[in-house]
């Protein structure tokens, strides 16, 4: 008979990982010093075990994803992140892609007929791609379905064309959101201390005015996603460092839906020299996110990143969302030298995922209302149906 998450803190020799243990049974908030200690001494086992415990406490067996295409506006970029494998400098530009207005409004065209939630639009930093030219494209997709959900820009993004145009952040936040954008992801992030960020992207916006953007869309009634970059030259204090800023803000508007840690890869970049995080490590990470994150209702494991097999595994270590169907949207991390490179899941290939290591699949929309429950419902059914695949 499996032992209860009691008797399993009751048991733990270590008096510091006892102590921090049942202050999560207790729904104490651990603090940043308490973080570390799960860093340096915690078992996979033990912290597995709590943030499977956080997580059934939140959601049950309840595992979410949902319906989306990418759109990949450019991979041209005027920032020269050192970990990026994805981007073209844009003195290189004619090695990458530029998508006119057109093409892209196609892409979402081709989604017509098709029950997807959300359009996701995230890419390089392109200096002729304007605040004007995305809020073209945001008017002209809500124009042809308004009921598509647009999450776009990361902070990155968005500070390069709101100095372009001028505007402060809130007046370009506002310019957006007045032309369709409805919620912002997470990406960008990376690791806010600057002793870190200085080396691996010491030309993009600082932590400081990620964090702004954020609160901004936060204050105009939109949420937001949250990242991490882990696993490179970081240590476990700028984890900690990184997941205590974006508690403190959420504390403040709660306008972060879910947080999403993103694991390095090393292939075809300017830190190819340092070895990737171990499955363990990966799975500790999250396990500790959901830990320390108390103010996040969700943790998503991103499975083009991961693998669908780890993003699977990551369903014990705290993660209750694996993102959704996410057509073409792997570029970023194939070229990076993820073990995924399939362009997409259907619903069925989500729904078997999930089932699989008996948790319960529920189709959600971008704010995470529950669209549908697909735990009765059987594959044979999903995929002979349109409405459901």
């Amino acid at each position: 008979m499996s032992q209860s998450i009691e008797q399993i803190v009751a048991s733990e020799k270590d008096q510091d990982l006892q102590r921090i243990g049942q202050k999560v049974i207790n729904k104490e908030r651990i603090t940043a010093a308490e973080g570390v200690i799960l860093y340096e001494k915690a078992p996979l086992a033990y912290v597995g075990a709590l943030a499977n415990f956080v997580r059934e406490r939140l959601h049950g067996n309840k595992t979410f994803f949902n319906r989306n295409f990418h759109i990949e506006p450019t991979n041209v970029c005027v920032f020269s992140c050192k970990f990026c494998s994805y981007s073209k400098l844009y003195a290189h530009r004619e090695e990458g892609w530029e998508l006119t207005t057109d093409q892209m409004l196609e892409i979402v065209k081709k989604y017509d007929d098709q029950p997807v939630t959300e359009v996701h639009i995230v890419g390089g930093v392109h200096p002729k791609l304007t605040l004007e030219f995305f809020a073209d494209l945001l008017r002209k997709i809500k124009a042809h379905r308004a009921d598509l959900h647009v999450k776009g820009f990361t902070p990155v993004e968005l500070d390069y064309m709101f100095r372009k145009a001028k505007k402060t952040r809130r007046e370009g936040m506002e310019y957006l959101k007045e032309a369709g954008l409805e919620s912002l992801p997470g990406g960008g992030a990376e690791i806010f201390a600057p002793e870190i960020r200085t080396q691996i992207c010491h030309d993009k916006v600082d932590a400081n005015g990620w964090l702004e953007i954020h609160e901004i869309a936060h204050e105009l009634g939109m949420h937001s996603n949250a990242t991490m970059l882990y696993g490179h030259i970081e240590g476990f204090e700028h984890r900690i460092d990184h997941m205590e800023r974006l508690r403190q803000l959420q504390d403040k508007t709660g306008g972060f839906n879910t947080f999403i840690p993103l694991k390095f890869r090393n292939s075809n970049n300017e830190m190819s020299n340092i070895a990737e995080s171990t499955i363990i490590e990966d799975m500790r990470n999250y396990a500790i996110a959901r830990l320390y994150m108390d103010n996040f209702p969700h943790l998503k494991a991103y499975w083009p990143m991961l693998g669908r097999q780890n993003a699977q595994l990551a369903l014990q270590f705290g993660v209750n969302d694996i993102d959704g169907t996410i057509d073409d949207s792997t570029k970023i991390y194939s070229m990076a030298g993820s073990e995924e490179q399939t362009p997409a899941m259907s619903t069925a290939d989500l729904v078997s995922l999930i089932k699989q290591v008996k948790r319960h699949p529920i189709e959600r929309d971008t704010l995470y209302n529950e669209l549908r429950d697909y735990n009765d419902v059987d594959l044979a059914t999903i995929e002979t149906n349109p409405l459901l695949n």
